[in-house]
């Protein structure tokens, strides 16, 4: 079976199309999907206008460059203005705007700032400048968080002691709690992230749907997926039916991926921490508990505690809650290009700008 084409057969998707078509009345639905990836696929394959008008979808939270704050940014940037300093991360991260530069411009500057490919990259880097601190910044949801774990692993297995992590790393049920619990939101569904839930597994959101009563359906990326799991989503209003749909079961399962949640218990602790829009969320970021400290860039060094703050014309924090789309930014596709974003949400090619701007007319 080819995996790839199988879930793109247009005969399949039609099919399913036809469904929901008839599943859907004229009462109006709202779903969020909840990662960057769906809103991309959703975008790229024109899911949008082949759905019922009355069913809308609503881009999320779930980036991780777009949830990262100017601070952390800035963060990344004071680092990278200390002599003996290598900072790395990944390509995306270079791009994101701090509160007055980011660090691609840093290193166009000068600074020594490297792209990596995989965490493990910048222990190479460690081991190949003893002489250097090297400093990981560390982003990214339960999808990523195992991979830095096991570069933490491999730093200690290698004896480094000149390898930090600046941790930006975040847990996603707890915005959607948020966002469940606004009085202001139309969300009645969520088109739950099929990466992460490859991790954790389905239970983490049995609080979301129990206690918010939100329909719930775990999504996979391509089209058969996503239309999969909407169909599922209206068939769960019609009953009034608030358990956990799995319509990703090829990658996710009820317990997720047993080895890479054990990784990050056994180098990770939940910490309060800032999202892009939301704030201060309690118990929502990845820190390193007590035994991994000596790893944490924080504890060597004692950076600025000043907090900058957003660029007030950027609307990125109402569009990662859903209540604003792309095209309503008085910046979007003028000022604010992927080329020159002036918003997070504008860096990555899953950030909810970037993929309105790549896949839907600018004019829109």
């Amino acid at each position: 079976m080819d995996m790839l084409q199988e879930f793109r057969k247009s005969e399949y998707s039609k099919a399913l199309i036809n469904q929901i078509h008839k599943q859907q009345t004229e009462e109006k639905f709202t779903i969020m999907e909840v990662c960057g990836g769906h809103t991309a696929a959703i975008l790229k394959y024109g899911i949008k206008d082949l759905l019922p008008e009355s069913i809308e979808l609503i881009s999320g939270p779930g980036c991780p460059v777009c949830v990262t704050t100017s601070d952390f940014i800035d963060k990344g940037i004071e680092l990278s203005h200390i002599e003996e300093v290598i900072v790395s991360s990944y390509g995306d991260v270079l791009r994101v705007p701090g509160s007055k530069s980011n660090l691609l411009k840093e290193k166009n500057a000068g600074r020594d700032i490297r792209i990596c490919y995989s965490t493990l990259d910048a222990v190479e880097i460690a081991k190949q400048n003893p002489d250097k601190t090297i400093v990981f910044l560390a982003l990214g949801f339960e999808t990523t968080t195992p991979m830095t774990a096991i570069a933490l692993k491999r730093a200690r297995e290698s004896r480094l002691t000149n390898f930090f992590i600046l941790s930006g790393h975040k847990t996603m049920p707890e915005p959607m709690k948020i966002i469940a619990s606004d009085p202001e939101s139309r969300i009645e569904a969520f088109l739950l992230p099929g990466h992460v839930t490859t991790i954790t597994g389905t239970g983490i959101y049995k609080n979301l749907s129990r206690d918010y009563h939100k329909f719930c359906s775990v999504s996979g990326f391509e089209p058969v997926d996503i239309l999969h799991a909407i169909l599922s989503l209206l068939e769960q209003r019609k009953k009034q039916d608030y358990s956990i749909q799995n319509k990703y079961s090829r990658a996710v399962s009820e317990e997720g991926n047993l080895k890479a949640r054990e990784l990050i218990k056994e180098v990770f602790e939940e910490v309060d921490v800032a999202w892009k829009g939301f704030g201060l969320i309690p118990k929502s970021g990845m820190g390193l508990r007590r035994e991994w400290k000596q790893y944490d860039i924080l504890e060597k060094y004692k950076l600025s505690n000043t907090v900058a703050g957003e660029n007030p014309a950027c609307i990125c924090g109402d569009i990662l809650k859903g209540k604003e789309n792309p095209t309503a930014c008085r910046l979007f596709a003028k000022a604010c290009t992927p080329e020159h974003p002036k918003g997070a949400c504008m860096v990555s090619d899953e950030g909810t700008c970037a993929s309105y701007y790549r896949y839907q007319s600018v004019e829109s």
